[in-house]
């Protein structure tokens, strides 16, 4: 049984976040509600508490609040940004609005030591740290840190999960293996070791089936499942046609070689017929996703005495459908649940509490192919929303030759953004080839640099790579005047355009 830091989760956008940066450090971590039973707490034994951020004010009525006995268990507890904030007012000290907000990078000044810049994302303030406490960092606005060490708890009003907080990781580091006493004894392999044998046990020899989008998700699951319980399994790859160019057919080239039964099912045509007419990007999500199921559902008839289904389901997948305390950004075809027409004994989700990176190392230890494991990050209808408005063959066409062209280009680079994808924009722009007068679409370029695909900056490709991109997309690619590159953060823009 591995160490476990306890997050718990009063809405932060940055929870996630916080939990692999944990995990990264070799120490186990797992994210509950901000709600939970203090006798649940303690059943699960945690090393350490961290306490998340949070989108609501600590002192009106219907905040979310915590049972001050948390803080008399005697685990280390950490407190950032709401989780401070609600530390202290839990335990008599003053929570008030601040006279401006901070948001993004500040001046920290600690007590000792040199300043430092940090992440701030917040607009109350901590006015009177409680009893015990003694303030241990400042900016020009509100109190940055607070501690009582005697009893291991710690407030910061900053992000120090986020690579903007100068020396945040260390902070983390820091409470981990000084405060709360981590071995570091989380590691990958023993994951992958427990999945297995829980697969194992769960089917008992009987059969497995997977809708395998092609993405790294669902690819890593059916590597880890043809491992666990080989020829067992059977992979239905719905291919949608919003795949970039030559995808299908490298999925089924990898995994038609596995012990595992690969079933490739083309249907371009038919979505195509589907999302018809449609613009708008929620609508084209939710219509390819309940059409994906259908396509599945005909398919998984065809197969006898399948006794449960497989979901390449990560945490984040979760995240971004909406919980307990998050909106719903955008939906994702493979989060809730089982299909209502097909009976399973049970669901096999063994990524779910993985983060990306972590999926990324596990598809590794597997064997899969490094083109396989470092794919772009793809969403589950495909270029069906990164086509702007309606969605035709014409458009699908330009779009891939494009998007290739631009994998092209940056794969020659030594530095690679983190993510790089083109874009069909729904605007026309006059041109001149040939001496002819041209109408034809824009294409956006999107690059950027992430560690985490929370958040992201803009990735500052060179004028030189930019130009021949530019050229090499408007002067191979019929019905493209103009080529723009997209120089949006993340915040406030989101990574996709739709």
């Amino acid at each position: 049984m591995n160490q476990l830091i306890l997050v718990l989760d009063f809405g932060g956008q940055y929870k996630e976040l916080i939990a692999g940066t944990v995990r990264k450090s070799n120490v186990y971590s797992e994210i509950h509600s901000g709600n939970m039973k203090i006798s649940d707490i303690v059943k699960l034994n945690p090393i350490g508490i961290i306490l998340t951020g949070g989108p609501n004010s600590v002192y009106l009525p219907d905040a979310q609040s915590i049972d001050p006995e948390i803080f008399d268990l005697g685990i280390p507890i950490l407190g950032i940004c709401y989780g401070m904030q609600l530390m202290c007012h839990s335990l008599g000290g003053e929570v008030a609005p601040g006279k401006s907000g901070e948001y993004g990078c500040v001046t920290v000044t600690p007590e000792t030591g040199k300043k430092y810049t940090a992440l701030m994302s917040h607009r109350d303030i901590v006015r009177k740290v409680p009893d015990g406490f003694k303030v241990t960092a400042k900016t020009a606005l509100c109190i940055a840190a607070c501690e009582n060490a005697a009893k291991k708890l710690y407030g910061l009003q900053f992000h120090p999960e986020s690579k903007h907080t100068k020396g945040g990781r260390k902070i983390l580091k820091d409470f981990l293996f000084n405060i709360c006493g981590a071995k570091g004894d989380y590691k990958l392999s023993n994951y992958l070791d427990k999945q297995i044998n829980e697969i194992r046990l769960k089917t008992a020899g009987n059969k497995v089936l997977l809708a395998l989008s092609g993405g790294v998700d669902s690819a890593v699951l059916a590597a880890l499942l043809s491992d666990a319980i080989p020829d067992k399994l059977t992979c239905i790859f719905v291919d949608h046609g919003f795949m970039r160019l030559n995808e299908g057919d490298e999925i089924e080239r990898v995994f038609s070689k596995r012990d595992l039964n690969f079933v490739r099912v083309n249907a371009e045509e038919r979505f195509l017929a589907k999302i018809k007419g449609i613009s708008d990007p929620e609508t084209k999500r939710k219509i390819v996703g309940e059409e994906f199921i259908r396509v599945f559902e005909e398919e998984a008839e065809k197969i006898a005495d399948v006794a449960f289904l497989a979901q390449g389901t990560i945490y984040p997948d979760v995240v971004e459908s909406g919980g307990e305390h998050g909106a719903t950004i955008k939906s994702h075809h493979n989060v809730g649940g089982l299909p209502d027409n097909l009976s399973f004994k049970g669901i096999i989700e063994p990524l779910a509490g993985l983060f990306k990176d972590e999926v990324r190392s596990l598809g590794k230890k597997l064997g899969l192919p490094e083109y396989l494991v470092n794919r772009q990050p793809f969403p589950g209808p495909g270029l069906a929303i990164r086509i702007m408005g309606e969605v035709t063959l014409d458009k699908l066409n330009t779009l891939r030759q494009a998007d290739a062209v631009l994998r092209q280009e940056i794969d020659e680079l030594k530095t690679k953004p983190n993510q790089y994808f083109a874009v069909l924009t729904n605007t026309h722009s006059v041109g001149v080839k040939g001496d002819e007068r041209t109408y034809d679409y824009v294409i956006a370029i999107r690059a950027v640099t992430t560690d985490d695909f929370m958040t992201c900056e803009y990735t500052p490709l060179s004028h030189k790579v930019l130009s021949r991109i530019s050229a090499r997309i408007t002067n191979e690619i019929k019905g493209v005047s103009r080529v723009v590159y997209d120089i949006t953060s993340k915040p406030p823009a989101t990574i996709e355009w739709e």
